[in-house]
């Protein structure tokens, strides 16, 4: 496990679009698709790292607490299934039914979403606000498998109240703290072969 943090991609930046399949039930789920919300979160998560273990119930709640809120609630698994089966889509499928997810999980087979995004760990998280520029790219809060603070969700948890309430999110973000994301051989970013 190669622990890596997110790239904390520049505030402001406008969401990169994305047309991928929901593991359960196959429906193609794009930017689109939350047009009529306030706010969006895309996060960048898997089944077999421990840092999402670590948090798992803790997004299946943000999930719950949200459903009848402004904020629409992606999730996205981009790691290579080839080499890392437990993330293939029919696993991330299983696990999505499990935890009783209400938003939906994606699978990003070609990687290019995760580029677009800059995602580099799992979890790594991102809020755009209703005109689907970037205010949040941090942390969920400050626990870790192997600390003993609580998951609370405290920092993604302010940063989406705000962005609700129409307030601006504060610029003090601390990156998010996870595995790597596992690249297809010769398409990690950057590699030019």
């Amino acid at each position: 496990m190669a622990l890596t943090a997110s790239t904390m991609l520049p505030l402001g930046t406008k969401a990169p679009d994305f047309h991928l399949p929901e593991v359960v039930s196959g429906n193609i789920i794009s930017l689109a698709t939350f047009a009529d919300k306030k706010a969006l979160l895309v996060m960048f998560i898997c089944r077999h790292c421990p840092f999402v273990k670590h948090i798992q119930r803790e997004l299946v709640q943000l999930g719950k607490d949200y459903s009848t809120s402004d904020l629409g609630i992606v999730a996205i698994s981009t790691n290579d299934a080839k080499n890392y089966p437990d993330d293939a889509p029919e696993l991330l499928k299983a696990m999505a039914i499990e935890l009783g997810l209400t938003f939906p999980l994606c699978y990003d087979e070609t990687q290019e979403t995760a580029k677009a995004y800059t995602a580099a760990c799992t979890p790594d998280f991102f809020l755009f606000d209703g005109d689907l520029q970037l205010v949040y790219r941090g942390q969920l809060d400050d626990s870790r498998p192997s600390s003993s603070q609580p998951v609370t969700g405290a920092d993604l948890r302010a940063a989406i109240e705000a962005v609700l309430a129409g307030k601006p999110v504060t610029g003090e973000q601390k990156p998010s703290i996870g595995c790597n994301i596992k690249w297809k051989p010769g398409n990690q970013p950057g590699y030019f072969g």
